[in-house]
């Protein structure tokens, strides 16, 4: 995953500005104007933003293609990409109740209306119509940072998730547990995730960081995939390689 640089070009950079009340900053979207989910009495919402990424023609809809060529942009193997199309399976229809009863067959994601997808035992800092809550994400984040590091480890990712389980809700773990296994493998360094990068993955600017920075040959020199997994394995005995720097 470090150092990971993709072979199309990135969208431009994403620029940051007041929106919504709900964060310090949004990513204008990528063409710099206006989508379908954001009206002038109706910004998108932190959760909007977020997925924005991955709407690249800016038209409100996340085709299943859109989501495997995003996480192949944002450095994700085939196979890992090939899984991340349980996302439409799961979450088209919720999107689509905003429209209609009727599934889409072609099991499309539509931006405005994400926050129907919202699911159980999440953290919370999402509300329930998308936006960001910035007290709950610094009262999760104190909480959890029990190094005092301002990075969570597997270890407290791990407590995160067991505290938000709700009762007799496995489809809620089940996709808590794929949501920061994800983001654990995108953004960890040393073994840990930052306060700043996983804000900026929930206010939707981090996946453009991401892209720029793939565009300028050195790639996003964080994360965790199969060659740090078998580095790892061969220098130091352990899929832990920043445990290994500090013996």
């Amino acid at each position: 995953m470090a150092g990971f640089h993709t072979s199309s070009s990135p969208p431009p950079q994403c620029r940051r500005g007041p929106i919504n009340g709900d964060i310090e900053g949004q990513p204008v979207l990528a063409n710099g104007g206006s989508s379908s989910t954001q009206t002038s009495n109706n910004p998108p919402t932190a959760l909007q933003q977020h997925v924005s990424f991955f709407d690249r023609d800016n038209d409100g809809i996340i085709w299943p293609s859109d989501v495997y060529s995003g996480f192949r942009a944002l450095g994700f193997g085939v196979l890992f990409s090939l899984g991340s199309l349980l996302i439409p399976v799961f979450f088209s229809y919720p999107t689509r109740l905003g429209r209609s009863w009727v599934p889409d067959p072609l099991l499309r994601i539509y931006a405005r209306d994400i926050h129907k997808a919202k699911h159980g035992s999440d953290s919370g800092v999402y509300n329930f119509d998308g936006s960001f809550d910035a007290d709950r994400f610094d009262r999760m984040f104190n909480y959890f940072d029990t190094s005092g590091t301002g990075g969570l480890s597997v270890g407290d990712l791990v407590a995160l998730l067991r505290k938000d389980r709700c009762a007799a809700d496995p489809a809620g773990w089940s996709f808590a547990f794929m949501e920061w296994w994800t983001t654990w493998l995108l953004l960890q360094k040393d073994g840990r995730v930052s306060k700043d990068d996983l804000r900026a993955c929930y206010d939707g600017t981090l996946f453009w960081k991401i892209s720029e920075e793939s565009s300028k040959g050195g790639g996003w020199q964080k994360g965790y995939g199969i060659n740090e997994f078998l580095y790892s394995l061969w220098s130091s005995g352990t899929w832990k390689y920043w445990e290994a720097k500090t013996k």
